[in-house]
């Protein structure tokens, strides 16, 4: 790593799981099913991590298939990883600067949904140019661990509901 390349760090959004990658491979966008369900989205932007270490917490982890477990916060359900007998695959989302990963491949066009080739064809609203939204964005407070390292979490008083 040199002093321009981001700390290749992340975690969950509660801050209960922190990870740091030594180095990583091929990130990737996976449209498989069952990428669809983990993810609770139409893919799985996933990234392979090398040396990966869990700085604060770990993972609880679903068996997805008998070749497959996926990890996750038990705290916030943050998706983690996808692990295999050849590696560990990390979620670009979860990263603290997900620029470091910007997909160079698709996987599984078999389960592709429709309208993902699409979606940049939507129109946009932009609801904090609204008045009711721009007040909505205004009085939202973040509870959301920060986009680095902090030497705990959450601060005091917390920030879990029930």
């Amino acid at each position: 790593m040199t002093a321009t390349t981001p700390p290749l760090t992340g975690g969950c959004q509660c801050g209960a799981v922190r990870f740091r990658a030594g180095r990583l491979g091929r990130p990737s966008i996976c449209h498989c099913r069952m990428c669809q369900k983990a993810f609770g989205a139409f893919y799985g932007p996933l990234i392979t991590g090398h040396d990966v270490v869990w700085t604060r917490g770990s993972p609880k982890r679903f068996r997805s298939s008998n070749k497959i477990r996926r990890g996750f916060c038990g705290d916030c359900g943050t998706p983690l990883t996808y692990e295999y007998e050849g590696g560990i695959e990390l979620a670009i989302g979860a990263f603290d600067d997900p620029t470091v990963a910007a997909p160079v491949v698709q996987v599984n066009p078999a389960d592709k949904l429709p309208f993902v080739d699409t979606l940049a064809d939507l129109p946009w609203r932009d609801d904090a140019a609204e008045p009711a939204g721009a007040a909505f964005m205004a009085d939202i407070v973040s509870h959301q661990h920060p986009d680095h390292d902090t030497p705990a979490w959450p601060p005091a008083g917390g920030h879990h509901d029930g």
